[in-house]
């Protein structure tokens, strides 16, 4: 017996009260935004294949799910539309369209839950028959001509009612620009909460499958980051805070726990990551194959996430999880 031991850290886990009053890191539904898949029409519930916990919702449905999640304690939901092709050109004219799909969104979802903050998108992929985040000409995209149509964009989106926009884009100096174009037009109370890291991953197979907003040529490693890059994360970081960002984002977040805990250190900004639709695949398909217990793997990668530094979580999952936590705090469990 080892009589002169006298660290042991054992002592702190031996019951749940200890590891409970211990704990460093604790999810709570406020951590959490919602990201929404929109479509046209009425009493639209549309399945995704390769996102099977996932669904496109019509205006009327995603206002009723809002008051879910308010009620669940979800404080925030971020909105991505589905556009019908016959919308769709290569300039992405639909994007600044104000009575499309993301501003009737807004202002219904603003006029039933006017508490729920709405964060919107602004890139251009989804509206683009190029399916790049930017113009398009001889095989390039363009930046500073993409930069003008975002500005437009996300001011539209502030007029709309969105409490913040997101550009997830990735070109040059368009925080700046967005940040201009809001002051200019009086909204300087809208914020921005720029994509800063966001990787040329291979996690966002689904997601373009939810929008149908896949590259129709080539790549986007010529605007989003290289997965093997940290200092380019830092230096995105330090331009989008100095042209005006409110919140900070990595995406995608598990694979980049590394980045997300850089910014936490680098900034006294909030830092937003994403939980991408990759990675919630991955853990559907392990799940059910039996091969993980989906709920404790679900719960556990989004506490490695906030534990890694993250201030708000983008996730698919909110709702679910949030009822989940829920649950737990009635009955007094802590543990997942």
């Amino acid at each position: 017996m080892h009589r002169d031991l006298i660290q042991r850290p054992r002592r702190l886990r031996t019951g749940p009260g200890i590891r409970d009053i211990v704990r460093e890191t604790r999810l709570t539904p406020a951590d959490f935004v919602w990201p929404l898949f929109l479509v046209e029409g009425e009493k639209q519930k549309q399945s995704i294949a390769s996102m099977p916990s996932v669904f496109r919702w019509s205006l009327d449905q995603v206002v009723e799910q809002v008051g879910l999640a308010h009620k669940a304690g979800i404080r925030a939901v971020a909105l991505f539309p589905r556009v019908d092709d016959d919308k769709k050109d290569s300039l992405g004219l639909e994007a600044v369209n104000p009575d499309g799909l993301v501003p009737r969104a807004v202002k219904a979802i603003k006029q039933a839950v006017p508490e729920m903050l709405v964060i919107t998108d602004v890139a251009l992929d989804p509206f683009s028959t190029d399916g790049h985040d930017g113009l398009v000409q001889n095989g390039e995209v363009l930046n500073d001509p993409s930069v003008e149509v975002l500005a437009q964009m996300a001011l539209m989106h502030a007029q709309a009612g969105a409490d913040l926009v997101a550009p997830s884009d990735m070109m040059d100096g368009r925080v700046g620009a967005i940040r201009r174009k809001l002051d200019e037009a009086g909204k300087t109370h809208v914020g921005i909460l720029a994509y800063s890291a966001k990787y040329a991953s291979a996690f966002y197979g689904p997601f373009r499958d939810a929008l149908g907003s896949a590259p129709k040529f080539g790549d986007k490693k010529t605007y989003q980051m290289d997965p093997a890059n940290v200092r380019e994360a830092r230096r995105e970081l330090e331009l989008d805070i100095a042209e005006g960002a409110d919140i900070v984002m990595v995406k995608p977040a598990l694979a980049y726990l590394d980045i997300i805990s850089e910014f936490k250190r680098s900034t006294t900004l909030p830092v937003a990551a994403y939980q991408v639709s990759g990675e919630l695949a991955m853990l559907e398909a392990a799940a059910q194959l039996g091969w993980l217990d989906r709920r404790r793997t679900l719960l556990e990668s989004l506490t490695a996430i906030k534990r890694a530094g993250a201030d708000l979580i983008f996730t698919y999952a909110a709702l679910e999880v949030s009822g989940w936590l829920r649950e737990m705090a009635m009955r007094g469990e802590t543990e997942f």
